[in-house]
């Protein structure tokens, strides 16, 4: 086959048909040479055909091939020197998946071939075994999707309730799903689905990572798995396993079929990313697609040994964002993933290793400053995971404006005070009403906030309150990997148990904690299932349990819980006092003459500068005022909001309350009272200075209508 009177176009990269024929682009700046390989299948240990690329703009090696369309199976291999020690691996004897492939045709199957020395070797030996048959392989798509009007629901951040959750895990075992789409993208953009978020309230939901991923060689070898998919090949391909709908190309049209349907209910979905690493791993990797392509241009080298790689993620390697190629990559991706496929927004895996300038944590890396001047990227939703593992990698509140961010200080501080750690109460305060001492100081809001209990990375909400330490015997590790331990929570009985007691106390720190959540300021994050009383049985760290260990249970869901949470969620939504655009200040409000905030001891009286210094304190009371607070009703009308009285109480025993001076509100009734199970639809009335008692570990929350 000759190209010579079609030499194509060096952007965009990729492989992109045009209705005629199909554009190849490829970046490899340190390349001798490249040849485009043509396969007739997923597995063919041979290509159908070999062709030269011979035209090269700005290292970007590119051909145009006429009457190629949708469906055809490709990947590259990739000319060059194997220096190791300076950091080149180039072999053509391994076929490589292109980093810009639409999609890819399936998963790699293991062998020794896949590696670019010789297995039982060091990485400086060579390795002349061909990996074709064993390397999945990039397909050219069909970009052609009816959309039918699709808008983005742009749900303000100060509105939003976000549920994290993963494709396969959230409908595998759900019997209103049909059997044979269980686990793919069609099934969470089911109607059955899609009604259930509605039903629950949340406004997007977070999907664990569905970039192409790997299963890491030694997890294979011991019948496991990668579940969680954090160890992306294909930032571009939406992952082939949750596909019901064929491995060429026909998971690119399901993916946005799926984000079709729920943007058509209101609810936005946000990615999980993971553009720090790839599935590579370090010298001892597999060459499978970036490292075979130009290691030099892509990874994170170590300045005098550039055979080994700088490691801020744990997994081997760290893609380098200050090298342009990766730069653009990160945001070539991140654009096609908000205009082709619609998405609306994305959560960063271990985003500090993004922002390192040579070893430090810099916020102001170039990273951060193409984002910001994007005029795509920048106005969908960003949040970081805000640290990596390497030094000076914990880095939260330190993330530019524009940006939210996981709040691992919230997580903490509220599991401290209600299993009853001796904590600060300053601290408590801070983390309810949106951590201003971390993010105030740079003119952001309480929005940059994601409060959030438990992640898809630990316990479940269930598991929290119900084990003292953690149990991953399933993940072949002798139980070493994942957090250390969860501290005593004083919930009885470790894991299962049927002593109604202990079951009632474990059911009423649930409640407290999604209590505090959702009234908390800021942008609440819920763990998909912890609504229903999802366990996985203790396992803290279930990254390699495709299994029942990490689904969702649907059968036997906890519908007190479920029940508890959707008015929970529906509360905040109604009420702008608990989602404030803004800070409070701790002031009279104009034309009130009562604060917007304001808080209490179980005296009645007011805090001061010494009782917030005491460690010991189990117990205190808020005053929000939504006085000051404006909303628009269903007709657009002017709505002046309730305010609310909320009591935490995290000591063992009741405590008798008295409710604050008649300034603050002349009449309150009881709408939640954590130590039963339900969200009261008409509760006890209580007038000003006037005692309450609260129960041991529970909140109570008193509503005032406005006066």
């Amino acid at each position: 086959m000759t190209i010579k009177d079609y030499p194509g176009s060096p952007y965009p990269l990729g492989a992109t048909w045009d209705r005629s024929g199909v554009n190849f682009a490829l970046f490899a700046e340190n390349a001798t040479g490249v040849d485009l390989c043509l396969f007739d299948g997923p597995e063919s240990a041979r290509e159908s055909h070999r062709v030269r690329l011979t035209e090269r703009s700005h290292h970007v090696w590119h051909a145009y091939l006429p009457g190629i369309g949708p469906g055809q199976l490709y990947g590259y291999r990739v000319h060059g020197p194997f220096e190791p020690e300076n950091g080149h691996r180039f072999n053509p004897h391994k076929v490589l998946i292109d980093p810009y492939a639409r999609a890819i045709s399936g998963t790699i199957h293991w062998h020794d071939s896949l590696f670019g020395y010789q297995v039982g070797d060091d990485d400086l030996s060579y390795s002349a075994d061909d990996s074709a048959a064993y390397v999945p392989k990039g397909v050219v798509v069909d970009d052609r999707f009816d959309w039918d009007g699709d808008k983005a629901p742009k749900i303000p951040y100060h509105k939003s309730v976000i549920y994290e959750t993963h494709v396969k895990g959230f409908t595998q075992l759900h019997p209103g799903i049909p059997a044979e789409i269980r686990g793919t993208y069609a099934a969470l953009g089911h109607p059955v689905t899609v009604a259930y978020l509605l039903e629950l309230g949340v406004t997007a939901v977070e999907l664990m990572p569905v970039h192409h991923f790997i299963t890491d060689r030694y997890l294979l070898d011991k019948d496991l798995t990668n579940y969680w998919g954090y160890n992306s090949i294909g930032f571009f391909a939406p992952d082939v396993r949750y596909s019901g709908s064929g491995t060429r190309g026909g998971q690119v049209t399901e993916f946005k079929a799926m984000v079709k349907a729920l943007h058509q209910a209101g609810i936005e979905v946000i990615l999980d990313v993971v553009y720090n690493h790839t599935g590579e791993g370090n010298q001892l990797g597999p060459t499978l697609s970036f490292k075979g392509i130009d290691n030099a241009s892509y990874y994170r080298l170590v300045e005098d040994q550039r055979r080994y790689y700088m490691d801020y993620t744990g997994t081997g390697n760290t893609l380098n964002a200050n090298l342009p190629g990766v730069l653009r990559l990160i945001m070539d991706s991140l654009r096609y993933w908000i205009l082709e496929m619609h998405v609306d927004g994305f959560r960063f895996d271990l985003a500090a290793a993004l922002a390192r300038e040579l070893h430090a944590v810099d916020r102001l890396s170039s990273f951060f400053d193409i984002i910001h001047q994007d005029p795509v990227i920048s106005q969908v939703k960003l949040i970081a995971e805000p640290w990596d593992i390497g030094e000076g990698g914990y880095q939260v509140g330190n993330f530019p404006p524009g940006w939210s961010e996981w709040n691992g200080k919230y997580r903490d501080c509220i599991r401290d005070y209600w299993r009853g750690a001796e904590s600060q109460l300053a601290e408590f305060a801070q983390r309810f009403t949106g951590s201003s001492d971390l993010y105030q100081g740079d003119y952001r809001r309480p929005t940059a906030s994601i409060n959030f209990i438990t992640a898809h990375d630990g316990f479940t909400l269930h598991d929290l309150v119900s084990y003292n330490e953690k149990h991953n015997h399933a993940n072949g590790e002798n139980n070493q990997d994942g957090e250390s331990h969860n501290r005593s929570w004083n919930c009885g009985a470790e894991g299962l148990t049927t002593d109604p007691a202990i079951l009632a106390l474990r059911s009423q720190q649930k409640r407290n904690l999604l209590t505090t959540l959702f009234l908390s300021q800021g942008v609440p994050m819920l763990l998909a299932g912890d609504e229903l009383g999802r366990t996985q049985r203790g396992n803290n760290n279930a990254y390699c349990q495709d299994n029942e260990i990490s689904w969702v249970h649907w059968a036997g869901a906890d519908e007190e819980l479920l029940a508890f949470t959707r008015k929970l969620i529906a509360l905040r939504k109604n009420h702008p006092i608990f989602c404030r655009r803004r800070w409070f200040q701790g002031l009279p409000i104009k034309g009130v003459g009562v604060e917007d905030i304001a808080w209490f001891l179980p005296e009645g009286t007011e805090m001061t500068e010494e009782n917030w210094s005491h460690d010991f304190a189990k117990s205190l009371a808020v005053f929000l005022n939504g006085k000051g607070l404006r909303s628009r009703g269903p007709g657009g009308e002017q709505i002046v909001d309730d305010s609310f009285y909320v009591i935490f109480n995290a000591y063992h025993g009741p405590i008798v309350y008295q409710l604050p001076p008649r300034k603050y509100g002349r009449a309150w009734t009881k709408i939640l009272d954590t130590s039963n199970s339900r969200v009261e639809e008409e509760g006890i009335a209580y007038a000003a200075d006037e005692n309450i008692i609260v129960e041991g570990r529970s909140v109570v929350l008193l509503h005032r209508p406005v006066e």
